[in-house]
């Protein structure tokens, strides 16, 4: 590894960026970096939720070729320790047990899987997200991107979307008995023209087979030679369970950064606050008196 390239892995393009790169487990573009993202996303997630009640919670909905079907997961009931109930942090134990199969079927041979995490937000506050730029679902989409082998990225309907007609698709809007505003569906995903509207957001972010593999594989030296690989090492057949909490994290991240702006933007001179305020939830406690965003 220190003089020949890993196939699809970053070794090459370092190179090719800066001339220099860690020969040692790949430096920044291991996913050992995600703990400068994981820690203060948990600081985030805890101001989110005292401030706005808004919970966040990520479990793997994909492993190789099995898929968990959307109607099995409750998004309104999902908890923490039903994704926390099984290594491969799905939440439907049969699903779970199958994908740990298909995942062990690769490991044995030396091989890895891809797959895909489901993100979801619970009382989102409203109003996150600006119009055109800085669209609240273009901010998420960064983030996930951003995560080390992630390869693709859906909100609400996602792709399948493009597949129903706009009467199918829309989401129509109705008052619920506390006063808000709401929709019966919820095919935008809890976003809509880049604003959050306080129903549930959700998200799938598709991660690639690992790069680094203990099968055999062609490539070149750094002095451009062909030659052949085989990696050593601890190397996960699947890194989807272990982005979990990073997804959980940057999203944590993002709607923090979202809230503040907001905060400052929308909330310190509000031209209508019966239409800009937060989500009526009569089961939240109340932030503490001293609690300052």
């Amino acid at each position: 590894m220190s003089v020949a390239y890993r196939p699809s892995h970053a070794d090459a393009t370092y190179d090719m960026k800066y001339g220099v790169r860690s020969v040692q487990g790949g430096g920044r573009s291991s996913a050992r970096e995600t703990i400068g993202r994981v820690a203060p996303g948990a600081v985030a997630k805890k101001i989110l939720k005292q401030f706005a009640g808004t919970e966040i919670l990520a479990y793997v909905s994909q492993a190789h070729n099995v898929v968990l079907p959307e109607d099995v997961v409750d998004h309104e009931m999902l908890t923490l320790d039903q994704v926390e109930s099984n290594i491969v942090r799905c939440p439907d134990p049969e699903y779970a047990e199958k994908m740990i199969a298909a995942i062990d079927a690769v490991r044995v041979r030396g091989d890895s899987v891809g797959g895909v995490v489901t993100c979801i937000v619970r009382n989102c506050p409203r109003g996150l997200g600006s119009p055109v730029f800085d669209k609240l679902e273009a901010e998420l989409a960064k983030a996930m991107m951003s995560l080390p082998a992630t390869k693709g990225f859906e909100v609400g309907s996602g792709f399948a979307g493009t597949f129903l007609t706009g009467s199918e698709h829309n989401d129509e809007f109705y008052t619920d008995e506390f006063g808000n505003i709401r929709t019966r569906t919820n095919r935008s995903g809890g976003i809509q023209g880049g604003i959050s509207n306080g129903e549930i957001i959700n998200m799938r972010i598709a991660f690639k087979p690992t790069s680094t593999i203990g099968r055999k594989q062609n490539t070149v030296t750094r002095e451009k030679k062909e030659t052949e690989l085989i990696a050593r090492g601890r190397h996960d057949p699947c890194v989807v369970p272990r982005a979990v909490p990073m997804v959980e994290a940057m999203v944590a991240l993002v709607l923090m950064d979202q809230l503040m702006a907001q905060h400052a933007q929308c909330h310190l001179f509000p031209i209508n606050p019966d239409l800009q305020g937060t989500m009526k939830l009569p089961e939240l406690e109340p932030a503490p008196a001293n609690f300052q965003m």
